[in-house]
């Protein structure tokens, strides 16, 4: 019975798989379910946002955010540079840390604390997407979007007590939108000088902590007690708008800021050697101020005269006074050909006490070098007053409330009343009816001064500063800037065209101090102009 019941166990078997294949194939072949319905293929931007997100697990910052751009370049170059990044970091970091440390270990009475292992992992951060600001300000602000699953492997090991410990932190997670300010831009390389970071919302920050080749994340409560903590700690640091300050330059290189004005008043020489064959000569003085690109300021002639007196005042901005020097030149007169130079000398500016005033008597010599034998020989003197006026410092640095009200001049100053600054920035949509080569006049208490011309150009951007010394606080003057195009050589038919004017009341910039607005040009379509004004008293 066992070997029948075999057999015919057997034998259903091999009929019952051969007639399920033949039924199941005919039901494929033949039966048509129902409920199927043609795919159908639809561009991305027709769905919505909750549908993209059930397609695809994870959706870059720039499809769902239009203001972000790809930085897929970014990403590229920080793949092929991560081994040596990834080197450098952690080389300045335990730079950073080793006196950090230093000071640490006798504090806590701890033996050593050393990097056994140090790196960052294979695996780069990666941009998402970045978003960048433009503003009327002379900077850059950047919002990236980063990510990073990161492999590190930092060892770090503890001795104290005749103990050791080892601290392990693996696999890092971070996400963190920072915002990235470069300011203020500057011609000078690097070309902005310092960095600005903040974060505009709280990280997301995860990573596993050994302690002992122990787990110590897998306690209950403590991964997010630890989660809480961090976010807290760097949020109260760095969320926005408190920010990280990177120094890149020395603020007074990276600026030519006025910090100050130099009053000159040149009152006289004596015994200045004759220079005309027939007659005595006609000496008058020439200042300027080391690098400074304005032309220099002159006296009056005084002729048939060896010992002049000129009793004239002159005023001067300074930028930076511990390099910056006053330029001294006495020239004799000449009606026909070049004036002949009777000497030369220069004043330190460093070398001037503050808010007081210097009289000096300098020798006027053949040259600056100091080892030309020439200048062993009498060229006369010539006597000087200077008075050095710092400016006040901005409020902001100060950490005081600003207040409407200008502080006067000192009494007895009779040109420290304060400095106008003001920076033509750009003009747009500037349109002429023969040409457009525009360039800015500005008009202030009589005292006209011009930008640089830019040809064929309906948006230019000059960045040209100019300084005007007030003796009193101008709240009762208006500013002209005046845009003008400039004919092209061959225009002998069309001459220059107004290409339009806007008056500032300057009351606005007294009381702020400072103001940075675009205006809409007078007899302009759609002209505008953007000029930055500082106002800085002595």
């Amino acid at each position: 019975m066992g070997v029948i019941s075999t057999v015919l166990g057997f034998s259903g078997f091999g009929f019952g798989f051969s007639a399920g294949i033949v039924i199941g194939y005919f039901l494929f072949i033949y039966v048509q379910p129902n409920d199927v319905k043609d795919v159908k293929v639809r561009p991305l931007v027709e769905y919505d946002s909750k549908s993209l997100e059930a397609i695809l697990p994870e959706i870059p910052l720039w499809v769902k955010n239009p203001d972000y751009d790809r930085i897929d370049w970014l990403n590229r170059f920080l793949e092929l540079m991560w081994p040596y990044l990834n080197k450098a970091i952690c080389k300045t970091a335990q730079e950073i840390a080793k006196p950090i440390i230093a000071e640490n270990t006798a504090k806590y009475k701890i033996d050593s604390v050393e990097f056994e292992t140090l790196t960052l992992g294979s695996l780069p951060p990666t941009f998402q997407g970045m978003k960048v600001y433009v503003t009327e300000e002379q900077e850059l602000i950047m919002e990236p979007c980063l990510k990073w699953a990161a492999n590190p492997n930092v060892t770090v090991a503890v001795k104290a007590y005749g103990l050791k410990a080892t601290v392990q932190i693996v696999d890092l997670q971070v996400f963190a939108l920072p915002r990235i300010t470069l300011k203020p831009l500057v011609s000078t390389f690097p070309c902005f000088a310092k960095i600005l970071v903040s974060l505009m919302e709280k990280p997301h920050v995860d990573f596993g902590l050994k302690l002992l080749g122990a787990d110590v994340m897998a306690i209950p409560g403590l991964y997010r007690f630890v989660q809480e903590t961090i976010k807290k700690q760097v949020a109260s640091m760095y969320l926005w708008p408190k920010t990280l300050e990177v120094p890149i330059m020395d603020p007074s290189k990276a600026s030519t800021k006025p910090v100050g004005i130099l009053l000159v008043k040149v009152v006289r020489a004596q015994n200045l050697r004759k220079k005309d064959l027939l007659g005595k000569s006609d000496p008058y003085v020439k200042l300027k101020m080391s690098d400074d690109k304005l032309p220099s300021k002159k006296t009056t002639v005084k002729r048939s005269n060896l010992n002049p007196e000129w009793n004239e005042d002159f005023k001067f901005v300074v930028t930076d006074p511990e390099t910056q020097a006053l330029e001294i030149n006495v020239f004799d007169w000449e009606q026909v050909g070049k004036h002949e130079k009777m000497g030369m000398n220069s004043v330190q500016l460093k070398d001037l006490p503050a808010d007081e005033t210097k009289v000096t008597t300098l020798e006027l010599l053949k040259t600056m070098d100091p080892n030309d034998v020439q200048n062993e020989k009498s060229r006369g003197q010539l006597t000087l007053e200077l008075t050095y006026k710092p400016l006040k410092e901005d409020m902001e640095k100060e950490g005081t409330e600003s207040t409407d009200v200008v502080e006067k001049a000192p009494d007895g100053t009779p040109a420290g009343g304060g400095l106008l600054y003001v920076i033509v920035h750009e003009a747009q949509d500037l349109e002429g009816k023969h040409h457009t080569n525009p360039y800015a006049k500005i008009t202030f208490n009589c005292e006209e001064k011009k930008t640089k011309v830019i040809k064929k150009n309906r948006d230019p951007r000059w960045e040209d500063k100019f300084e005007f010394v007030c003796e009193e606080p101008p709240v009762n003057d208006k500013l002209h800037v005046e845009v003008l195009s400039k004919a092209p050589k061959k225009g002998l038919i069309h001459g220059k065209e107004n290409l339009g004017y806007i008056d500032i009341n300057l009351a606005d910039v007294i009381s702020n101090k400072r103001i940075n607005e675009k205006y809409h040009l007078i007899d302009s379509k759609n002209g505008q102009i953007q000029i930055e004004m500082q106002w800085r008293t002595s």
